[in-house]
């Protein structure tokens, strides 16, 4: 049964190094280049700056209603049997054909200030899609890097799985040569290779993962799947001094674009209830228009019509609102309403963030300290897996506990570079809250 478990860990582990091949010439990413690249091609962020362009031209839209609007208009009717002219209004009883030329405008010149309220509102509403297209890019800012950090980790993890795959091979080839020596028994010898292979089969994983989280990274940054792609590495990672709590709070309450989005939007219901108020107030415009035409019941021709029955109309119309079913007093109130629960949001949005930050606040504190207390335990398991070859070599360890040595440095080695791979992220984290730029 090993030996065909052996077969198969080898065979599975040709087929992924088969389906990995390394190209000399493919690029390598650092990670500021993977946030630039994603912010300029990421699906998610164009679409945040398509719905900014569609809120700037509703706005422009809003701004033309202090225009006047011109249309013009033409006619050609024929009448038969008794009827009134449409041009010169008179009764008859004949066939006419008339021809009636038209041009009309109108300005709304008051209308309860409801439209420099709608212009301020959408101006105000293209400030914070602005804002929305800032969160897009911050979003996926964050998705990369923490996507990148992942990327190194598994990379460094492929980098012990090797080591302990090399050192469990030349560990089986002693016990081999200790088994034909009669040395020790076939026990131990089964023992050796069965780290072996369970060496090469975590070796397999710790690919398989760095391969997923490569795709991931990928689709980030909207590659193809077979592009070839790999990072950079990280030289020599440096970590800043957790900050104050507060200070990092304070700092991104006035940064960071989706508190300042939920800001504006309590302004945006406050200009609500200002154009809902708007319909208490009476409405006044000004109309004109500019008119002429031909009839076939005057003896004048088509020319002359029209220069005689040109005609001009300037007129000023007040509308009143006296009763319009409550309509104006239910918006009223509902705006008022939507002002309160803006507020809320806002207020939500500050506890989520400083819950977010506290978060990442504690997690670089203890991931930190983590990362000192992995680092001596792994270096004094290193000493003792370095004692116990030694031992194993001259006879005075069994195959089993040289194994489990070497098993507690693998699992120190894996917590240490965990730690600091942590302590990584949520150093950039709160970096990034701070307004700092992110980079390794």
């Amino acid at each position: 049964m090993k030996k065909y478990i052996l077969i198969a860990i080898i065979s599975i582990a040709q087929f992924v190094q088969g389906q990995t091949p390394v190209d000399s010439d493919q690029k390598i990413w650092t990670l500021e280049e993977c946030i630039t690249y994603a912010i300029d091609n990421n699906i998610t962020v164009k679409q945040a700056e398509l719905s900014v362009k569609r809120t700037e031209a509703t706005y422009l839209a809003t701004k033309s209603l202090r225009l006047p609007n011109l249309s013009g208009n033409a006619s050609q009717n024929f009448t038969n049997g008794n009827s009134i002219d449409p041009i010169t209004s008179d009764f008859v009883s004949q066939q006419i054909n008339s021809t009636s030329l038209g041009l009309n405008s109108q300005v709304t010149l008051f209308q309860g200030n409801q439209i420099n309220n709608q212009i301020k509102q959408g101006k105000l509403l293209v400030d914070q899609y602005t804002l929305f297209e800032e969160e897009a890019k911050n979003n996926i800012t964050l998705s990369i890097t923490e996507s990148y950090i992942q990327l190194l980790y598994a990379k460094e993890n492929i980098l012990i799985a090797e080591n302990n795959l090399e050192v469990s091979q030349k560990e089986e080839e002693r016990a081999k040569a200790r088994l034909d020596a009669g040395s020790i028994a076939i026990k131990e010898y089964t023992d050796a290779q069965s780290q072996t292979a369970t060496n090469r089969y975590l070796l397999i994983n710790t690919k398989n993962d760095y391969a997923l989280q490569l795709l991931s990274l990928k689709q980030f940054l909207e590659l193809p799947p077979n592009t070839n792609f790999e990072i950079a590495e990280a030289d020599g990672i440096i970590l800043d001094i957790v900050p104050d709590l507060n200070e990092v709070y304070s700092t991104s309450l006035e940064n960071l674009p989706e508190i300042n989005a939920s800001r504006l939007n309590v302004s945006l219901s406050e200009k609500d209830l200002d154009i809902a108020k708007g319909g208490y107030l009476p409405t006044l415009s000004l109309a004109g228009s500019l008119g002429s035409g031909y009839t076939s019941t005057q003896v004048y021709d088509f020319t002359d019509q029209l220069d005689l029955n040109f005609n001009q109309r300037l007129g000023l119309s007040l509308n009143v609102p006296i009763f319009n079913r409550n309509k104006t007093k239910s918006e009223v109130q509902t705006a008022k309403i939507n002002i309160d629960m803006a507020k809320l949001e806002l207020a939500q949005e500050e506890k989520d963030l400083y819950k977010k930050i506290e978060t990442a606040w504690q997690n670089a504190i203890t991931s930190q300290s983590e990362m000192e207390a992995a680092d001596i335990a792994r270096n004094a398991a290193k000493e003792s897996f370095r004692l116990a070859q030694k031992q194993y070599e001259l006879g005075a360890l069994s195959t089993t506990d040289l194994i489990l040595s070497q098993n507690t440095y693998t699992n120190t080695e894996q917590n240490y570079i965990q730690a600091k791979y942590l302590s990584l992220l949520y150093d950039q984290l709160l970096q990034f809250y701070q307004g700092n730029d992110i980079k390794l």
